[in-house]
C-alpha cells in the first residue's frame, strides 16, 4: 500500500522568518479612496474587495467615486475598469457631476451655462489629471480580455462591474459555476499582487411574512454563488435606510484582516456623490497627513461656488 505524501509545515520552521516581519516588516500597501471614515476602506495589492446591493442602490457610483479619488491620492495607481453597462462617457459625466457640483441631469443633457464654466474647468482639469491613469475595458468584456487589458495598460487596480456578466475563460454548466471560476481567477490576480473590486448583484431575500424584500440584506444574497463571499477579503452591502432619505448604509459585512466597520453615508443622487455622515456636512480631513491634506486641496479646488448654489438642490 502507498504511504500518501504529506506537505507540511511547523510554526517553529517559520517562527524567526515571522518574529522578524512583524518587528521590523514592511506594513501592507493601501489605496485610500478617501478620509475620515472612507479611509477604513482596505483596497490594495493582494486584496479583493466585494461591493454589492440592490438596484439602484448606488454601487457603480461609489465604486466608480472610490476608483477616482484613489487616483488622485496615489500618482503611481494605474486603474483598469470593467463596466458592461455604461460607456466611459457616461462614467466619466458622473465623476465630472460630483466634482463639480453641477446637477447630473444638466451634464447629460448639456445644458452648461456661463455660470458653471469655472467649476466645470477645475473639475476637467482634476479628470484630466488621472486620464492616463485610467482606462476603460472595450467588448468583449470576459476575463481573458480583462487580464489582457490589465497587463498591456500595466494596472495595479482592476475593478469588474458586475462579475455575474463577465464570463471566465471555458466552458461551464451554469451561471454559479462561471462566478466560481471567475472568482477563483481574482483570487489569482490578487495573489499576483493586484488589488481588486469587485461590484456584485445580490438576491432578494424573504421577510418574516414571506415576501421577496433587499431588506436585511447579508453575505448570503449574494447572487449566484458562494464563493463571492469566500473568495474577498472584504464585503460591503450598500443598503438604503428605508427611514431618512438620501441615508445610505455601508454594511461591512466580512473583513478577513480587520473588525467589521459599518459607515453611514449621505447620497446626493443628482450628483452623484456618497459623503460619509460621520465626517459632517462638508469633506474635511481627519488629520493632517500628506495624503488627507491633498485630498483636502482637492476638494476645496471644486466646492461649488456660493452664487451658484442659491435655489439649486442642497447636499
Amino acid at each position: 500500500m502507498n504511504t500518501p505524501s504529506t506537505n507540511f509545515q511547523t510554526a517553529a520552521d517559520v517562527f524567526d522568518t515571522w518574529r522578524d516581519d512583524v518587528l521590523t516588516g514592511t506594513p501592507p500597501e493601501f489605496y485610500p479612496v478617501g478620509t475620515g471614515e472612507l479611509s477604513r476602506i482596505e483596497i490594495g495589492p493582494k486584496l479583493v474587495t466585494l461591493i454589492g446591493g440592490a438596484p439602484g442602490a448606488g454601487k457603480t457610483a461609489f465604486t466608480m467615486q472610490c476608483v477616482v479619488d484613489a487616483l488622485r491620492l496615489n500618482d503611481s495607481l494605474r486603474a483598469l475598469v470593467c463596466n458592461i453597462e455604461m460607456p466611459a462617457s457616461v462614467l466619466l459625466d458622473r465623476q465630472l457631476a460630483r466634482l463639480s457640483g453641477i446637477d447630473a441631469r444638466d451634464i447629460r443633457y448639456r445644458k452648461l451655462a456661463a455660470a458653471h464654466a469655472d467649476r466645470i474647468d477645475q473639475a476637467m482639469n482634476t479628470l484630466e489629471h488621472i486620464a492616463d491613469r485610467l482606462c476603460f475595458v472595450r467588448p468583449p468584456f470576459d476575463l481573458a480580455n480583462v487580464a489582457a487589458s490589465a497587463d498591456a495598460f500595466d494596472a495595479n487596480l482592476i475593478v469588474l462591474d458586475y462579475i455575474q456578466r463577465i464570463p471566465p475563460p471555458g466552458q461551464h454548466n451554469d451561471r454559479r459555476g462561471s462566478v466560481d471560476a471567475t472568482m477563483n481567477y481574482l483570487r489569482q490576480f490578487a495573489d499576483a499582487g493586484v488589488a481588486v473590486v469587485v461590484v456584485a448583484a445580490v438576491s432578494r431575500q424573504k421577510d418574516r411574512s414571506g415576501r421577496s424584500t433587499y431588506d436585511a440584506l447579508s453575505l448570503a444574497s449574494f447572487r449566484e454563488s458562494s464563493e463571492l463571499e469566500f473568495g474577498a477579503d472584504d464585503a460591503y452591502i450598500l443598503s438604503p435606510d428605508g427611514k431618512k432619505a438620501g441615508i445610505v448604509h455601508l454594511r461591512h459585512l466580512k473583513a478577513r484582516h480587520t473588525e467589521p466597520h459599518d459607515i453611514e453615508l449621505q447620497f446626493h443622487g443628482a450628483r452623484q456623490s456618497f459623503m460619509p455622515t460621520a465626517d459632517g456636512e462638508e469633506w474635511q480631513p481627519a488629520g493632517n497627513g500628506k495624503l488627507q491634506t491633498a485630498l483636502a486641496q482637492c476638494w476645496d479646488a471644486t466646492e461649488p461656488a456660493a452664487d451658484d448654489a442659491k435655489g439649486g438642490e442642497q447636499w
